[in-house]
Order: structure tokens, then sequence, then C-alpha cells
């Protein structure tokens, strides 16, 4: 783990829930950008209608808080397989300050991947943050959104680079003030320097940065949902898929759940994914295959989506196992698809 990587302050931490403002999103703008600045009109009139209007914008709120949420989840993904290591935790003491992030230990040359689609704005020693060690990548995910990737053996990606999320952009590794190889990872909100928990804060993304499924609610977009309607469709379905989880698709699971004796809820989470995937192999073709081709796509394979289960997949299948540390055996079980689709 890191024996360096502390935040020159405390942590800033968030509730995993929390959403924060919209940056420079006023009361009365959000109601003109809703179709309902009218509700402001004559609220003189009496306390009725202030009443009225009250209610109006704690709904408004709800709504875009929901909006808001919904927008993150599918957006995100994990950054890297392999396990927490014993105080390698968010907080932990350092020295004079406290660990700035969460350390995931794998062996050297574990792939490490983008949290989110941004640009990369730092690749040196440390990411130039005061007290990191190693070499680091920091990616600005635009809205004071950032994630720090530190230690890396090797760089896959230049500074300035287009990312998008579940891109290959690294190499774990042991550079700097470490005990052993191993992702630091870390997330930042409101500006770069201010860390929040990265466990909490992609748990509240739909993401389990401990290695476990994802969670993706009704609202989500991205080509998770993508890969949710082929594998859907493989069912029969019959879904449109266009990477939009809206009210169609999510009617659609929730039949999906109570067809198989699950919580009708719409989440694509751990109860709902291991029941919706199949265990595919060479040879194999269809929907589902699709839907493999794309998660792959989504770690940086480059695939041809075209529903073939053939040997470039199966190639494309092995790479992604050996660099993730995973049994290599070019068949997509559930441990493959737990991680693609984390």
């Amino acid at each position: 783990m890191c024996r360096s990587c502390a935040a020159p302050t405390g942590p800033n931490d968030l509730p995993a829930g929390a959403v924060r403002p919209l940056p420079g999103l006023s009361r009365r703008g959000l109601l003109a950008g809703l179709g309902l600045g009218a509700l402001t009109v004559g609220l003189s009139a009496g306390a009725e209608a202030q009443a009225v209007a009250a209610e109006a914008l704690s709904a408004v709120a709800v709504a875009v808080a929901v909006a808001v949420a919904a927008a993150r989840n599918g957006a995100w993904a994990g950054p890297a397989q392999g396990r927490f290591p014993a105080g390698g935790h968010y907080g932990a003491p350092r020295g004079g300050g406290s660990h700035a992030g969460q350390d995931v230990s794998n062996s050297t040359g574990t792939a490490v991947y983008a949290a989110a689609a941004g640009t990369v704005i730092r690749r040196s020693w440390g990411g130039g943050l005061p007290g990191r060690t190693g070499n680091g990548l920091v990616i600005s995910h635009g809205g004071g959104q950032y994630t720090y990737y530190g230690h890396l053996s090797a760089y896959r990606v230049g500074l300035n680079a287009t990312v998008s999320a579940g891109q290959r952009i690294a190499d774990m590794g042991a550079t700097g003030n470490v005990t052993g190889p191993h992702l630091h990872f870390e997330t930042h909100t409101g500006a770069l320097g201010a860390t929040v928990n990265p466990v909490s804060f992609l748990a509240a993304r739909g993401v389990d940065l401990a290695g476990g499924w994802s969670r993706i609610d009704p609202g989500a977009s991205g080509a998770t949902v993508v890969v949710i309607q082929h594998l859907m469709n493989q069912r029969g379905y019959g879904l449109v898929v266009d990477g939009a989880y809206g009210s169609v698709s999510a009617d659609a699971v929730k039949r999906f759940q109570r067809s198989k004796g699950l919580v009708a809820d719409g989440q694509v989470g751990p109860a709902t994914w291991p029941v919706l995937v199949y265990t595919l192999r060479q040879g194999g073709s269809g929907s589902h295959v699709r839907a493999l081709q794309t998660a792959l796509n989504r770690r940086s394979a480059g695939l041809v989506v075209d529903g073939g289960f053939g040997s470039v997949t199966t190639s494309a299948v092995r790479t992604y196992q050996s660099v993730n540390r995973l049994v290599v055996d070019g068949e997509a079980g559930p441990v493959t698809w737990r991680a693609l689709t984390g």
C-alpha cells in the first residue's frame, strides 16, 4: 500500500448519496429552464398561492436531484480489479495528514481504466499533487470532478488525451513510496485537491470499487445500458438498443425480474446481473454476444459488434482476463461479466 499519498488537509467527505448543487443555477433559473416560471407570478396574492408555489418548488428540486443522480449512474466504471489492502483505506493516518484515496492491490501490469469520461490534465510524478509519489495521472471529468491514479508502472494515454469511461489508461505498478504494487485511486469534487471517499463516491454512481456487480438504475445511459438491452433482447424483449435506460427498458427489466422471482425495482444490480448474463464461449452467436462485445469495447477491445463469438472475440476475452488477473480460459462466465460491467 501507499507509504505516502497523504492529503495536506483532512478528508472532505460526502455522504454516499449526496448530490451537490449545480453551480450557477438559481431556483428562479431552474424554474424558468423547466418552463415553470409562471409559478412565480402573482405569489403576493395570498398564503395559499405561496404554499402552492413552495410545493411546486419542492417537487422540482426532487425531480432535479433524481435527474442528476440518474445522469451519473451508468457513466462511471471501476478503475481496476484487485483487493483492498489493510491500511489502504481513505482517511488512514499518513504522517501529518490522512490517506487521500483508496488502494486497490494487484500485480504490476494489471490494467487501470478511466473511471469516467474526461481529459487527462496531469501526467507526471505524483500527478503534480502534494504528498503523492510515483507515476500519476489526473483526469478532469468536468463539473469540478477529478480522479487521480497513482503508482503506475506505465502510461497508456498522453497528456491532454480525451478518454471514455472504462478506457484503459495505464498499468498498475509500484513506483514511488510504496510497500507493493497497487493502484492508489482518488476522487476529488468541487476542486482538484478536495478529496472525498472514493468508495462511497463510486457507490453513489453505481460502481463497487471492491469489484462487485454494478448497480444500474432507470434513467441511466451509456455502454452498460447497451449491454443490458442486448441481454434483454436475447431473452425476447425486443428493445431498441439506444443506450438510454428509459421507461420502456425499465418496464421490461421489471417484467424479467418478476419472472425470476426477484424484487421488480428496475435496478440491474447484484441480484439481477447473475441471472441476466449468459456463460458464453467461442461458437456462440446472438444478442448476448453483442452484449459481451459491447462490454469488451468499453474496456478498449475495439471489436466489431456483430454477435458472432469467433476467434477474435475469444482473443479479446482472453486478453481482458489476462490483464485483469482473472482465470484466462476465453470463456465469459459470471466472474468475467462482473469485472466487465463494473
